[in-house]
């Protein structure tokens, strides 16, 4: 580093170091019940899942109101990504990444909807509403029988035919980025 260069990095830190910016105090701590709202992410083994129950029968009327407009009819040939189908391409030249034939867990559908969709309104699916279009999709994929209901219980004991195709990174270990070899 040339001496312009640490002359001006090392003024850039005292200024901001002196700054009067840095005396204030911004915000405030949230608070639990703000947190809680927020808290609504759903681990694998199914922690975070909220109560609530739905069916592949009422999630057929709530995906063609709310998610066939961007996915197509039956979650296939829509503007947006495909979600059904693809099972047994991974290996192939032209594998089809779907719910179906990619997604190791089925929490991580529900997740996905709960966060994040419809599109043009994420997060508006009750919890309902969201297991309902859940196991409608599962159901379109051949994991869950037309009959099907999700809840917290039912959701996390679904093995995605997937499940066992990524192979998890090894344990991180910082110590090993300062051994001398």
């Amino acid at each position: 580093m040339s001496s312009t260069s640490k002359a001006f990095l090392t003024g850039a830190i005292a200024l901001a170091l002196g700054s009067p910016v840095l005396a204030y105090d911004f915000g405030r701590p949230a608070t639990p019940d703000e947190i809680a709202q927020w808290d609504i992410d759903v681990r694998p083994d199914g922690k975070g899942l909220p109560p609530g129950s739905g069916t592949a029968a009422r999630g057929k009327q709530v995906f063609a109101d709310n998610c066939a407009a961007c996915h197509g009819d039956n979650g296939v040939g829509g503007i947006k990504d495909r979600l059904v189908g693809g099972q047994g391409t991974l290996a192939s030249d032209a594998p089809v990444k779907t719910v179906g034939s990619f997604w190791p867990y089925a929490t991580t559908l529900f997740d996905y909807i709960h966060r994040a969709m419809p599109y043009q309104a994420p997060g508006s699916l009750d919890s309902d509403d969201t297991y309902a279009v859940a196991a409608y999709i599962l159901h379109l994929n051949g994991i869950l029988p037309a009959d099907g209901k999700l809840d917290r219980d039912t959701l996390p004991k679904i093995k995605m035919p997937n499940r066992d195709g990524f192979v998890p990174e090894p344990e991180f270990d910082p110590a090993k980025l300062f051994r001398k070899k």
